[in-house]
C-alpha cells in the first residue's frame, strides 16, 4: 500500500479561506500552485468584490446614520444588513467547503469572469 502526501491546501480549504478577508484572497491570487486553480480564483475574486461591495454599503448607511430622525432608522437596517451578510458569509464559507458552488448574483459574474483571465 502506497501513501500519497498532499502538499497545502485543498482547492476546497483555499476557497473557503479566501473569504475570511481580502487579505487571504490576494494571497491565493498571487501565489502558485493556488493561483493555477480556477476554483481558487472564483472564490478570491468573489470574496474581494464582495468585501468591496459590503465596505461601500456600510460606508452609504455610515454617511446616512448622521442625519437627524433617519439615523434611528439607517441604524435598525445597518444591524440587520451586517446580521445578514454574517450569515451570507458563513454559508458561502461552508458551501465552499463542501465543494459547492456559489455564485452571487451581479458579483458571482464578475467574479467567474476574473477568474478565467
Amino acid at each position: 500500500m502506497t501513501e500519497t502526501t498532499q502538499s497545502g491546501i485543498s482547492d476546497n480549504g483555499a476557497g473557503a479561506l479566501a473569504y475570511l478577508t481580502f487579505l487571504p484572497a490576494i494571497f491565493f491570487l498571487v501565489l502558485p500552485p493556488y493561483n493555477a486553480s480556477a476554483s481558487v480564483r472564483f472564490n478570491a475574486w468573489q470574496s474581494i468584490f464582495l468585501n468591496v461591495a459590503g465596505f461601500a454599503i456600510f460606508l452609504v448607511l455610515a454617511i446616512l446614520g448622521r442625519i437627524p430622525i433617519v439615523g434611528f432608522f439607517v441604524m435598525v437596517i445597518d444591524l440587520l444588513l451586517m446580521l445578514a451578510f454574517v450569515i451570507l458569509w458563513m454559508v458561502i464559507v461552508l458551501k465552499t467547503l463542501s465543494g459547492r458552488k456559489v455564485v452571487l448574483p451581479g458579483i458571482g459574474p464578475l467574479a467567474e469572469a476574473q477568474a478565467l483571465q
